[in-house]
């Protein structure tokens, strides 16, 4: 039997984008058909719903103090660098249904990408992560979502292009890097974010955004999939139960 979920991880509205020009819808609410769903459906009666979301970005850019800082609420500035992978679950109740996010925290070091990407299969959402005060590093940022979506079906996946580090930015900096970052949003059909992990600014509502709209996506994919059109219709979210989700490392085949 799992504890409730804390206090602190419940979802009970659609959480606002950060930026209206680069989002990735600027609705107020979750779409109809899901809010009708999860009001015909109480929370015990469905299944625990889990969406894999993977961490990519140069190394150094601040891809693990920005999972720790949401995750454990802490921040290391003297962090060691992520070999292969790092594995966090983060549990959330959205709109009464329990769901929770695989953050995949992936290696930005060049030796270590290919044992990487043994593990890219299967997101929901990408996360693609950048320095706000490193132009090269979002130069870079094509090239890791390029590298990310050979193992994923472009349709149904959602994308986030996130600038961390923004207290180490000049505002002449900022303002010109983000102007970069939002047509490349724009480009990729990504949704834009900047955020601090070292003082915690947006970095919650970053996350309660992406849990949101993977939760959002992974419904209404669930009732295309059944034909349901009607709310009465009897839907199960899942019939996945979270230890059935618990990662399982492969064996790398290259390096």
């Amino acid at each position: 039997m799992l504890p409730p979920v804390k206090k602190d991880r419940i979802i009970t509205q659609l959480p606002k984008c950060f930026s209206p020009n680069a989002a990735l819808h600027i609705k107020d609410g979750f779409h109809p058909q899901v809010k009708a769903v999860c009001q015909v459906k109480k929370t015990d009666t469905v299944s625990f719903n889990i969406a894999k979301v993977i961490v990519v970005g140069d190394v150094a850019v601040g891809k693990t103090c920005l999972i720790s800082r949401f995750c454990k609420g802490a921040f290391d500035k003297n962090y060691k660098a992520t070999i292969g992978v790092d594995f966090e679950m983060e549990r959330f109740e959205v709109l009464g249904v329990p769901f929770s996010l695989q953050l995949w925290d992936t290696a930005g070091q060049e030796r270590f990408k290919c044992i990487a990407s043994t593990y890219y299969r299967g997101a929901q959402a990408i996360i693609v992560v950048f320095d706000l005060s490193s132009e090269n590093s979002l130069t870079h940022a094509r090239q890791w979502l390029e590298d990310a979506m050979k193992e994923n079906d472009p349709s149904s996946v959602l994308l986030f292009l996130v600038g961390t580090k923004k207290d180490l930015s000049f505002p002449d900096q900022l303002v010109q890097i983000e102007q970069e970052a939002i047509r490349l949003s724009e480009e990729i059909k990504a949704e834009y974010w900047a955020v601090s992990a070292k003082s915690g600014d947006g970095v919650r509502d970053f996350f309660f955004r992406v849990a949101s709209l993977t939760f959002e996506a992974n419904v209404l994919s669930e009732l295309e999939k059944s034909g349901s059109r009607h709310v009465g219709d009897i839907i199960r979210i899942t019939d996945s139960t979270e230890n059935d989700h618990k990662p399982t490392k492969r064996k790398p085949n290259c390096c």
